[in-house]
């Protein structure tokens, strides 16, 4: 009974440390790659699916046009901040390079071809 009591006991003193221990998820990639050098990666994988034949006209002209929607988007964040983006924005950028990384290797590696 007494070694119930003794676990019981460490359960209610380990639960809430194990909740404050919680870090949150990173917003850039783990890599760190900052904004640019994601972008630069983003679009060499897609020429790279060009020139490999991996990505039809079609498919390379949304990745592209979904690229400088998200190229766009941070000229305006930008501009709203003397050239800076605050961690908000970075972290919307980041999701929305997410996304499109994931468009990209779904393309490149679905059955169509040019």
């Amino acid at each position: 009974m007494r070694i119930a009591k003794l676990l019981l006991a460490l359960t209610f003193v380990a639960a809430p440390a194990a909740i404050f221990a919680q870090t949150a998820v990173p917003a850039t990639p783990v890599t760190g790659q900052t904004i640019q050098e994601r972008k630069t990666d983003q679009q060499d994988r897609i020429a790279q699916g060009v020139k490999s034949g991996q990505l039809t006209a079609g498919e390379t002209s949304h990745l592209e046009h979904q690229q400088a929607g998200i190229n766009h988007e941070e000229k305006g964040m930008r501009a709203q901040d003397n050239g800076h983006l605050s961690k908000a924005d970075k972290s919307t950028l980041t999701k929305q390079q997410n996304q499109e990384s994931k468009r990209i290797y779904a393309d490149k590696h679905n059955p169509r071809r040019r």
